[in-house]
Parts: C-alpha cells; sequence; structure tokens
C-alpha cells in the first residue's frame, strides 16, 4: 500500500486535503486523526508536522508526500520534487535596516538570522557568501534590533511588518516556494504513485484552465484560433447557419475576460465560459 504524507497543520494543511480530496482520494474528517486509509486507491495517508515530512520521505519510511518547496530544501533530505500544486506560494527575501544600502555580497561576515538555516546556507554557499546563519524559531524580525543578528532572512508579503521593524528587502529573491509533491531521491516510482501524480496534476491543470466554447464567422476562424489556440488545436464544429462555425478551446482561467474581448470584437458571438473540474492531457 501506498504511504503518502499530509501537512497536518499551517498553510499548506487545508489546502492539500483539498487538493487530495478533488483528486479523488479519501481525507479525514477529524483533525485528531493521525492516519487514514484509503482501501479503494490502497493509499495510506500519514498527517505529519509539515518541517518533518521530507524527512521521512528521504529516509523511505514513505514513499511519498506533500510539504513546501522552502522545506524541502531546508530540511536537507535526500528526497526531490516530483510536481508542483500551484498552491502556498510564499517568497523568501533578505532584509536588513533601512539607514544603508545593502548588497548581497555585502553579507559575507555578518549575522544572518532565520528560521530556514538549510535554505539559506543552501544559497549562501551557491553564491560564494560566507556569513554566520542564526537560527530562530520567530520573530525573526526583531533580531536585528536586539542584536542577534545583523541581517535576516525571512518570507515576505507586503512587507509591512519588515518596514514596521525598520528593515528593507535587497537582493535578489532566495527562493519562489510553494506546495510541492515529493519522494526520495532514486526512488523507481510504483504504479500507485503514478496514479497520484497524474490525477493531481489533472486538478491543478483543471484549476488553471477553463473551457472557452463560442460561435464565428468562417472567415474569422483562423483570427479567432490564433487568440485562442488551445493545448494542442481548437474544436471547430459547422453550424446548421450558414458560414459560421462553433470553437471550443482551453484557455487560461486569468485571461478570459481578455480573450473574450478580442473575440467578439472580430465577431464571435454566444461566448461561454466553463469550469474543468477534472482533466487528462
Amino acid at each position: 500500500m501506498l504511504r503518502i504524507a499530509v501537512p497536518n497543520k499551517g498553510s499548506l494543511a487545508d489546502s492539500s486535503i483539498e487538493i487530495l480530496k478533488e483528486a479523488g482520494y479519501r481525507q479525514r474528517s477529524d483533525s485528531r486523526d493521525l492516519i487514514l486509509i484509503d482501501n479503494e486507491n490502497n493509499v495510506e495517508f500519514y498527517y505529519l508536522r509539515p518541517r518533518d515530512i521530507a524527512i521521512y520521505v528521504g529516509s523511505g519510511e514513505l514513499e511519498s508526500g506533500i510539504t513546501g518547496r522552502d522545506l524541502l530544501i531546508d530540511s536537507g533530505a535526500h528526497a526531490v520534487e516530483l510536481l508542483s500544486l500551484d498552491f502556498g506560494a510564499s517568497t523568501f527575501r533578505f532584509a536588513a535596516p533601512i539607514d544603508h544600502v545593502w548588497t548581497l555580497e555585502q553579507i559575507s561576515g555578518k549575522r544572518v538570522a532565520t528560521a530556514y538555516p538549510g535554505l539559506v546556507n543552501n544559497f549562501l554557499a551557491q553564491h560564494n557568501i560566507s556569513a554566520q546563519v542564526v537560527r530562530l524559531d520567530g520573530a525573526v524580525e526583531s533580531s536585528v534590533r536586539l542584536g542577534v543578528a545583523d541581517v535576516i532572512a525571512d518570507v515576505v508579503s507586503t512587507g509591512n511588518t519588515l518596514r514596521q521593524a525598520g528593515l528593507k528587502i535587497f537582493g535578489d529573491p532566495i527562493l519562489m516556494s510553494e506546495a510541492v509533491l515529493i519522494a526520495r531521491e532514486g526512488f523507481e516510482i510504483p504504479a500507485d504513485l503514478h496514479v497520484l501524480i497524474r490525477r493531481l496534476q489533472g486538478v491543478v491543470t483543471a484549476r488553471r484552465y477553463v473551457l472557452l466554447d463560442y460561435d464565428v464567422p468562417t472567415d474569422s476562424v483562423d483570427t479567432a484560433c490564433k487568440i485562442t489556440p488551445g493545448l494542442e488545436s481548437p474544436t471547430i464544429s459547422p453550424l446548421q447557419k450558414s458560414g459560421w462555425v462553433a470553437v471550443r478551446a482551453m484557455v487560461l482561467r486569468k485571461d478570459t475576460n481578455r480573450l473574450m474581448d478580442e473575440l467578439w470584437t472580430i465577431g464571435a458571438r454566444g461566448i461561454l465560459v466553463t469550469d474543468i473540474h477534472a482533466c487528462r492531457l
């Protein structure tokens, strides 16, 4: 039976359960449950601390799991990313006091406070920067003011918390993170895990795309197909009305309104948008 780790709490927990449900897997209804067996899909789900998941998967105790890219890198575990899941996005940045102009090179020889020492050490090593990394479990923004560090490395969203602490962002992002499906490095993926990957990929794609249907004059079909090329090619069907065809194509959800406007401009009518609940491509 396939053994999969799922975050038991934190920002990734609810979204991980939701995507697994959409992919057709049973999930726990009681947050106190530590294990759930889905006999229909031949899977055991283990609900673990997000920071521990990469360790369990990398050691081979579990075949796969959902965690953050940041937690995977920070753990140093022998695990690799199989699939990005398009939720739980976060950005890691350096920040320092606003009264000085900082560059990445100036981190050398300084103290860097972070809750992700493995991640930061990995980044510094890649950029040949030597600095002392100070591990903190929380309130990283206060470390500079309290004299524990010169610079911090942390998750940044709006930057309001940093500004309140007298800090500002500098340098390129350390990492763009999101939820990912992982497996042990060098692990031969079994059939049941291939099924899980296909199902999750189907959900991710279905969330990103919609179906766009519209009618268009035949003399505008080529232009319409350039606007909505679809993933492979649009589906085109003749209408009873002479000189018109019906077109169907998958388009990115975020582009929907712009594409509808462009299609209307070239004479398309009856433009409809439909959600995709699942797919295999």
